[in-house]
């Protein structure tokens, strides 16, 4: 084979022994074969317009239906000698070669021979599996070419594939009519005339051959049979395109932007002459809709007047796609480049905005119909006459256009014709790839050219689907991955190694990868089941890390910054398209992370006006749109990961989330995890992260050795997020009691210590955790174990407000204070009585001498010039110091609302000494225990929650210690009772 392909590659004139030979053979086939089909064609049923054969007699040219006899039937019956390609059908005779023997190699594969179902035979099998699955594809794997000894085939393909595609489709052609006649002659190929009555259909009868062309000549196809090539060894880049590349077959990598509608394609086009309605069929469109040069009866040479017969016309799905570069392959300081990218076939619809695919197929030219839309525009070019003097000596008349410099006005811009389209697996920043297994009896599912999961599938229906499109060895080792003990926490310890520490934000990360479970109710209404993180904290705690991490790690996510993103670019624009003139929907980025994950930084950046444009996608998961005359609602199904740096670069743990990020509330409640990370000072915690970091720059990759690689992790969250998990009856009641008691904590109202509001929402992000891990362990039963660990990760999420301690005074001390703003200040207005000394100090409780000193010292006539000893204050945490206010005004209301009357002072001491009596172990500490009751006790009279009686009135007299031991205390009338 090589040497007479190279003896015809290297011949300077390789037409010349075949042109006597196709002189005497072209014309009686040509003769015969169109005299034959135009007789047998059927009447059009075009509905475009057309002058009817039953016309006025001056509309017809004489002669035109033959009406000359003399003249032959057939006027391109000429001898005109054929021209064959004869490198083209040395090639296609190869290649048909090559499909009918190629038998896959079981050490390559790593697998069973896949196609061993059917046949031995690799490519046999798949076109028995053509009419199985009712294909019209043939997918062919491009090392397969190339692990032949001899290579001359397969740079052959790669150098000329535009020239050899109609060949290569012929030997296609022949294979399918070989092997699957039955099914070749129901889907008739326009093309395939020649193949048919040549002779290299092997196998099949002259009667049959006559009977198939004539009864499906030009008929309308609904399957073109068609090549597809994959794993090309070299992947370019949309940037390294040039005219060089104009016909070879080439695989590139992209970011889809924008999907046209399927549209139907004029393939092959069959025209009726208007002036002598003879018909010419098969006139192959060149990108642009081509009509014959001249009609082929001599009497009429008619050149314009041509109806297009759409019956007999063949036509094919169309789409296009828009590209742009991946972002990791940009340049520094350059725009992305985009290229249109056209469909054909089956393959039509693969592609969806926001998936990073390769295509493969050859570079093309086309006319730039953009240019030539545009109403009024002519490309010319002026003198700018703006400053030169008025009279015409000076400037003359100027260029007034690009004709008459032998510059054509029509302008071609380069588009990719594609014949396969794959999901790039790659991840962001390493070199693209394509490695794909390619089964024979199960072609589509191999190539991962499945339509995506549908969210109501069964779990198994989809794990199926899944495990078709691995190979033996992947689903072995996702086997011994489900089957392990403890994967749940391994894959926490895989996820994002290079980032130390943060186990708790990597748990939720990882849940937001498995992602809850989608329900719809019977009235129709969506409940999410994806889940939205919220990363706050510190300066230099890796949030941003995080974000790249995972926009690197899933094939479909998007990352955005809070500042740089406007509301139409995060839902969707609506823009003018370049080419119809009509209103289109751009996609956003929340759109294009369909199914995936949107990463937004500095997410306390954003305006609010930006903030409020997702609310609608992170809880319905929709986008709607009214502009422009086009009123849509837009599927958004997206995890939202989001970080924000606090208010003052510093997380403030005296006050509560809200204050510290830029959110509203209603955004707040949408998020169902919030991390905050503080940049916290730990010698050892220092001393490790700043070994870890030194370690990565030193020994870079091998720093760290995940136990699990990313593939290895890829594959095993596609195949645990087709599990539809379930809760157990202990499950449902462990959930409502775990809400119920984070209700409870926030149920305190100002002096809840929860950072944020807990509302249903929380209970369904609940359900959303649990289901998330027990979907990690590939489990289809939510059991209260993951229900625990689901409260634990919400419960650790919800940072608890800092308070500062509370300080009580010593009562020695505060005797003797009163005792000294007794004697200087009068009886009645110095402030000693608590409830007075409340008022005036409620601003500055943590001194409360301040309100003494300062407001009454200076009224006080004849002031003592020493100053009141300060008074000994005792420090209890504010957590202390709420448990014991709740006791006693719980103690105090009960009795008021039995008897009407308060507490005795020494009788509520001794209750609440009874009431902490098993905590307590000696008598010390009963007695110190009774000290800081009766100092709290002081402290509650001094804000206003107790007040204190003695007898009738208030204890208003200058008494001592002994005396106020005898008050009883009731409830202020300002105490919200309900509130604590």
């Amino acid at each position: 084979m090589s040497s007479v392909v190279e003896g015809i590659l290297t011949s300077d004139n390789p037409d010349l022994d075949l042109a006597a030979g196709s002189r005497r053979n072209g014309a009686s086939k040509m003769r015969n074969g169109a005299s034959a089909n135009r007789s047998s064609m059927p009447p059009s049923e075009s509905n475009g317009a057309l002058s009817d054969v039953e016309g006025f007699a001056d509309d017809e040219v004489v002669g035109a239906r033959g009406t000359d006899r003399n003249r032959p039937k057939d006027p391109m019956a000429r001898a005109v000698p054929r021209v064959v390609d004869k490198v083209g059908e040395k090639v296609a005779e190869e290649f048909e070669n090559f499909l009918e023997q190629f038998v896959e190699d079981i050490t390559l594969s790593g697998a069973a021979p896949s196609s061993a179902v059917t046949s031995d035979k690799y490519y046999i099998a798949q076109i028995h599996g053509l009419r199985i699955y009712s294909l019209s594809t043939l997918y062919v794997d491009f090392q397969h070419l190339l692990s032949l000894q001899n290579q001359t085939l397969a740079n052959a393909i790669a150098n000329d594939y535009y020239r050899y595609l109609p060949f290569l489709t012929r030997a296609l052609h022949d294979l399918i009519a070989k092997y699957e006649p039955r099914y070749f002659r129901e889907h008739r190929q326009p093309t395939s005339a020649s193949s048919q009555t040549a002779d290299s259909v092997v196998g099949n009868g002259v009667s049959q051959t006559e009977t198939v062309g004539s009864r499906t000549m030009n008929q309308q196809t609904d399957k073109l049979f068609t090549l597809a090539f994959y794993n090309l060894p070299l992947i370019s880049r949309i940037r390294q395109l040039r005219t060089a590349s104009v016909g070879k077959l080439l695989s590139i990598s992209g970011t889809v932007t924008r999907t046209s509608e399927v549209r139907p394609e004029l393939y092959l086009a069959t025209f009726i002459c208007e002036g002598c309605r003879t018909v010419v069929s098969n006139v192959e469109q060149t990108f642009r809709y081509t009509e014959p040069t001249q009609c082929p009866n001599l009497t009429c040479m008619n050149r314009q007047g041509w109806r297009l017969d759409i019956r007999q016309s063949t036509f094919v799905d169309w789409q296009k796609v828009r590209i742009q570069e991946n972002s990791s392959e940009i340049p520094t300081g350059s725009m992305p480049r985009t290229m249109d990218v056209i469909l054909r076939g089956e393959i039509v619809d693969r592609a969806k905005a926001g998936e990073r695919c390769v295509f493969t197929g050859t570079l093309i030219v086309v006319p730039d119909v953009s240019q030539l839309g545009l109403p009024g525009v002519r490309p010319e070019a002026l003198r700018d006459s703006r400053n030169t003097p008025r009279g015409g000596e000076a400037g003359g008349s100027g260029v007034t256009g690009l004709k008459a410099l032998g510059v054509r006005d029509l302008t071609y811009r380069m588009a990719f014709l594609s014949c396969m389209v794959t999901p790039d697996s790659s991840t962001a920043g390493q070199a693209a790839y394509q490695q794909l297994n390619g089964q024979a009896n199960n072609i589509l599912a191999s190539l991962n050219q499945m339509a995506t999961v549908d969210p109501q599938d069964t779990g198994d229906h989809a794990q199926d689907a899944y495990l078709q499109s691995l190979t033996s060895a992947e689903i072995e080792d996702l086997k011994q991955m489900v089957h392990s003990d403890h994967i749940y926490a391994r894959l926490v310890n895989s996820l994002a190694p290079m980032v130390y520490g943060h186990e708790i934000v990597k748990k939720g990360l990882l849940l937001q990868l498995m992602g809850g479970v989608s329900k719809i109710t019977p009235e129709g209404m969506a409940l999410r089941g994806d889940i939205n993180i919220c990363i706050v904290g510190d300066p230099s705690t890796s949030k941003s890390q995080f974000l790249k991490y995972i926009c690197s790690f899933l094939p479909r996510a998007v990352y955005t910054s809070g500042k740089a993103s406007s509301a139409a670019g995060l839902t969707a624009a609506v823009v003018k398209d370049e080419e119809t003139g009509e209103f289109t929907i751009e996609a956003g980025a929340l759109m294009l992370a369909d199914n995936g994950i949107c990463a937004i930084d500095e997410f306390d950046k954003m305006d609010i006006g930006d903030q409020v444009a997702i609310h609608e996608a992170m809880e319905q998961q929709t986008i709607s749109i009214a502009k422009a005359g086009i009123q849509a609602t837009l599927n958004a199904r997206t995890s939202i990961l989001a970080a924000a740096n606090p208010v003052g670069g510093r997380y403030n743990r005296k006050t509560t989330l809200r204050a510290n990020i830029n959110m509203s509330a209603p955004i707040m409640s949408r998020f169902d995890l919030f991390f905050v990370i503080l940049d916290e000072c730990n010698e050892n915690i220092d001393k490790r992260l700043a070994q870890h970091i030194v370690n990565i720059h030193m020994n870079r990759d091998e720093a760290v050795t995940p136990e699990f690689s990313t593939e290895q992790l890829q594959r095993y969250i596609r195949f645990a997020r087709t599990f539809k998990p379930e809760f157990t009856p202990e499950a449902k009641t462990l959930l409502v009691e775990k809400y119920k008691e984070l209700r409870a904590d926030d149920a305190q109202g100002g002096i809840g210590r929860n950072s944020y509001r807990i509302t249903v929402r929380q209970l369904e992000s609940m359900i959303r955790l649990s289901e998330a891990i027990a979907k990690a362990n590939c489990v289809d039963d939510v059991t209260p174990h993951f229900v625990l660990e689901a409260f634990n990760l919400l419960r650790s999420s919800i940072i608890s407000v800092e308070k500062d301690d509370v300080e009580v005074e010593d009562e020695e001390d505060e005797v003797m204070n009163n005792g000294n703003n007794g004697h200087f200040g009068g009886g009645d207005g110095d402030g000693d009585s608590p409830m007075t000394d409340g008022d005036d100090g409620d601003d500055d409780d943590d001194d409360p001498q301040n309100g003494d000193d300062g407001v009454h010292g200076a009224a006080a006539a004849g002031a003592s010039a020493t100053p009141a000893p300060q008074g000994k204050k005792t420090k209890i945490t504010y957590d202390k110091y709420m448990a014991m206010l709740n006791m006693l005004v719980r103690r105090v209301n009960e009795d008021e609302m039995r008897t009407g009357e308060g507490v005795e002072h020494n009788e509520l001491v001794t209750w609440y000494a009874e009431q902490k009596e098993h905590e307590l172990h000696s008598v010390e500490q009963a007695e110190q225990e009774e000290d800081l009751v009766r100092k709290v006790i002081k402290r509650m009279v001094k804000d206003n929650i107790f007040m204190q009686v003695r007898g009738v009135g208030l204890d208003g007299d200058q008494g001592s210690s002994r005396e106020a031991e005898k008050v009883v205390y009731v409830l202020h009338p300002n105490c919200a009772v309900e509130e604590m």
